[in-house]
């Protein structure tokens, strides 16, 4: 079976709804290389969508998972608990951006964790308000998708969507969004559409994934946090994306560590190719719901927390976080080089080795979704696995696994940086 077969049997066999990227199938893979079912090898900068921060088959991971299979695979936590699920939980409890006692508890997919985060909201608050940004991306599901704040593709078609969810500015100084006209976005909303106190929360990306990789300045969090309080609002982090030492930290809050959040939700590198997610909060607000209000068949399931805290013993053994850090440097480094050589870049930007670049036509200033498309294509058709990103489709992200070997990586980014010459 080649990949032009395969795909055919996947056109007849599944909807157009489920968008696929890469015209071949994978066969298997290795730390940050993949191969597909011709054999044919691809350094990988997508990294299931920043969920491999540990790499493919981490060795020590993949120990972990075969250990936990040779107990049991599962009994519903709520139904039989298990130990793991409870020392997985002290760990996120220890390390989170919350202040004073935390309690996490454990989902599958970064979507449920957002939309338990509202539901602990709201039940600690007893308000149905949630405030979130254009740009913002928080899920696929119904409610996450009234969360998220990007059209395309992902609302198209899917209306009416859940109600009391608003949305404000996010901070962009490229785009001529400052921290100031953002802040008082969330204003307006309190005089237009919504007041304060019918708010629940807050609910922001410190580092906006789909939506171009934006970083929140810390003068905006510090500012949401003011707001938060003023009002008896809570501040809820969505570290999905950012989390677990993809941003030179654990986490992307740590770069603004006089603010702490009252909720964080935690997924995709959480998990280390297995599905796992969070909601971790200060103890008071994460008792809101009653017993039997949080839950799910799957969630905090034995394989993958074994695999969650296989992860943490990686990140913290290999030093992760500061390889993160060294690696994005270098990634920044080339992307500024490249400027002078493509006119067509009009912003680098990230956090350690959450990392993009935007692309705007030289002559207009407006972004360039077909340049960018054209770099990703030419670097897939020469093995390099790329993602866009942006609300514009004009920004290339880049999620390589944190493991890269760095003859690999090396080799990466002269790949790119001709490709960007040319």
């Amino acid at each position: 079976m080649n990949n032009s077969e395969m795909n055919q049997r996947r056109l007849s066999a599944t909807p157009r709804g489920v968008g696929v990227m890469c015209d071949f199938y994978a066969a298997r893979a290795e730390n940050a290389t993949l191969w597909d079912i011709e054999d044919r090898a691809f350094t990988d900068f997508a990294a299931g969508i920043a969920v491999l921060n540990t790499g493919h088959r981490h060795p020590k991971i993949v120990a972990a998972i075969k250990a936990q299979l040779d107990l049991f695979t599962h009994t519903a936590y709520q139904i039989v608990p298990y130990g793991n699920y409870v020392t997985l939980a002290e760990k996120l409890n220890a390390i989170v951006p919350v202040a004073g006692p935390v309690k996490s508890t454990l989902f599958s997919t970064g979507a449920e964790a957002v939309e338990n985060a509202v539901k602990i909201a709201r039940a600690y608050t007893n308000r149905p308000g949630i405030i979130t940004f254009g740009g913002a991306f928080h899920g696929r599901t119904l409610l996450t998708l009234a969360l998220t704040g990007k059209v395309a593709p992902y609302k198209l078609g899917f209306g009416p969507l859940p109600g009391q969810i608003f949305h404000a500015r996010y901070p962009n100084a490229l785009h001529g969004v400052s921290v100031e006209q953002a802040i008082q976005s969330i204003d307006s909303l309190f005089h237009t559409d919504i007041p304060a106190d019918q708010v629940a929360a807050i609910l922001f990306e410190p580092i906006q994934g789909e939506g171009g990789f934006n970083v929140a300045p810390p003068e905006f969090i510090i500012a949401l946090r003011k707001l938060c309080d003023q009002h008896g609002i809570l501040l809820i982090a969505d570290e999905v994306q950012s989390g677990f030492a993809r941003t030179g930290k654990m986490f992307a809050m740590e770069y603004c560590p006089q603010v702490k959040v009252d909720l964080i939700t935690l997924a995709k590198s959480l998990g280390g190719g297995i599905p796992i997610s969070a909601v971790a909060g200060r103890a008071e607000v994460m008792d809101a719901p009653a017993p039997g209000g949080l839950g799910g068949t799957y969630a905090g399931n034995p394989l993958a927390v074994a695999s969650a805290l296989a992860v943490l013993a990686v990140i913290e053994e290999e030093q992760l976080c500061a390889r993160a850090r060294r690696l994005g440097a270098h990634l920044m480094e080339t992307l500024d080089k490249a400027r002078v050589s493509c006119p067509a870049i009009s912003a680098v930007r990230g956090q350690g080795s959450m990392v993009a670049v935007e692309f705007a036509d030289p002559a207009t200033g407006e972004p360039d979704p077909v340049f960018t498309k054209k770099i990703q294509r030419q670097a897939l058709e020469q093995g390099l696995l790329l993602l866009t990103c942006g609300v514009h489709y004009n920004v290339i992200r880049f999620l390589y696994p944190l493991t890269i070997p760095d003859d690999q990586f090396t080799a990466a980014l002269d790949l790119l940086s001709r490709l960007l010459k040319s």
